[in-house]
């Protein structure tokens, strides 16, 4: 008997893009993958060879480099044409024979440039792509404000050192420096801001053409407060003064009362001397600049009545030390000021030769003064002959009213006892 029971049919795998025979058949799932007998191991691709990874290694590495050594140019070039540090303009002097380091050193400790390193490093770069090598020359340059390094790079290998100066000497106001300032024909722009009184230092600063006129007045008070710093570190450590301000004003009124350097510091003694014991200062130039402010003389001699006269500056009214300067005192005034000699000493005097006579006691101090005014009557005798004669060899004749005799000559005042 015939078996009517159907076949099984076995499962029809199809390939891809092979078109099933019938309906039935595409509905067949497809047959799944034999697994894999456990001896096999899975193909894997060949391990690359050593001379591969080592190309590779060296293209990463050079990679590295190439990075860091733009990074470290974009650096370098970002500091060599930045604004550098240099607030005001100012003069440095490079001596001969000293080498691209030292001269590097020496700008970035007077703050010229931020870093020393990137200075030299420019440079060697600059000579390594130059077809001629350039040298940094000695000489005086004016270094402009917030000059870049690549400024003063050129401005050193160029040489082209200042040629014109300006000479402030000491004791003068901060107007008549200002008044000196404006009249210099080299010198441009308007002054906008006369600086306060004893924060200019005297000196002789050098310049280029066409500088501003208030841009030197600003490196006045830079370099001012520069040496100001210096001295009052180094500073008697007993002094009776308390900031670098009652320094100045100190020094100021030392500056107005003696002429000859050797005497600044023995002058300074005497009133330190005097503020230490609670004296009036009795200084003859306080109560001119009492009177005539900033334009810094009188205009005629002083007279008891002006010593009697009250305001903020006469230290024959008032106690200690004025309110501001008297002037802009130079750098040995504010040395004695700040190391002044050591004495016992409270009266000077004039003593007739362009000097002071120096007392310890009252009594001494009177003697002085007595010499003093007989200096002073030999004076008066004497300019009366010389105004005599000259008025007996004048070949006009003179009118009544503007004849000279000896009362119509001015007489020098008595400078009044310390």
């Amino acid at each position: 008997m015939r078996n009517t029971r159907p076949l099984r049919q076995e499962p029809v795998f199809h390939k891809a893009g092979v078109r099933p025979r019938s309906p039935a058949e595409m509905l067949e799932p497809s047959r799944a993958p034999m697994r894999p007998d456990g001896n096999h191991e899975p193909v894997r691709p060949p391990p690359a060879g050593g001379l591969i990874r080592f190309v590779s290694g060296v293209l990463t590495l050079l990679l590295v480099i190439m990075v860091v050594v733009g990074a470290l140019s974009a650096l370098l070039y970002h500091q060599f044409e930045s604004a550098g540090p240099l607030p005001v303009s100012r003069v440095v002097a490079i001596p001969k024979g000293e080498g691209r380091i030292e001269i590097a050193t020496r700008l970035e400790r007077q703050g010229i440039i931020s870093n020393r390193w990137t200075f030299i490093a420019s440079y060697l770069l600059r000579n390594a792509l130059s077809d001629s090598p350039v040298e940094l020359k000695a000489g005086k340059y004016e270094i402009k404000k917030h000059a870049s390094m690549a400024d003063v790079l050129n401005t050193l290998v160029q040489g082209t050192s200042i040629l014109l100066k300006l000479t402030i000497p000491e004791g003068l106001t901060s107007q008549q420096i200002a008044e000196r300032v404006r009249g210099d024909p080299d010198l441009e722009g308007e002054i906008t801001d006369i600086p306060q009184e004893g924060s200019l230092l005297p000196d002789t600063y050098r310049f280029s053409k066409g500088m501003a006129r208030q841009e030197l007045l600003e490196r006045m008070q830079v370099e001012m407060q520069r040496y100001l710093a210096l001295a009052w570190a180094n500073r008697r450590a007993d002094l009776p003064l308390k900031t670098p301000q009652e320094a100045i004003i100190f020094a100021s009124i030392v500056e107005k009362e003696t002429g000859r350097p050797d005497e600044r510091s023995r002058v300074a003694g005497v009133f330190m001397n005097r503020l230490r014991t609670g004296m009036r200062l009795q200084s003859d130039p306080t109560v001119i600049y009492g009177i005539a402010g900033g334009q810094g003389r009188l205009g005629r001699p002083i007279t008891r009545a002006d010593l009697r006269q009250q305001s903020t500056h006469n230290t024959y009214q008032i106690k200690g030390l004025p309110p501001t300067p008297i002037c802009n005192p130079g750098r040995s005034a504010i040395d004695a000021a700040l190391k002044p000699a050591e004495t016992k000493e409270l009266y000077f005097v004039a003593d007739g030769s362009g000097g002071h006579a120096f007392s310890t006691t009252l009594t001494q101090h009177n003697a002085a003064v007595s010499n003093w005014r007989k200096v002073e009557r030999g004076r008066r005798a004497a300019a009366a002959r010389a105004a005599t004669a000259e008025s007996f060899a004048a070949p006009q004749v003179l009118n009544a009213g503007s004849a000279a005799t000896a009362s119509s000559i001015p007489l020098p005042v008595r400078k009044p006892a310390r």
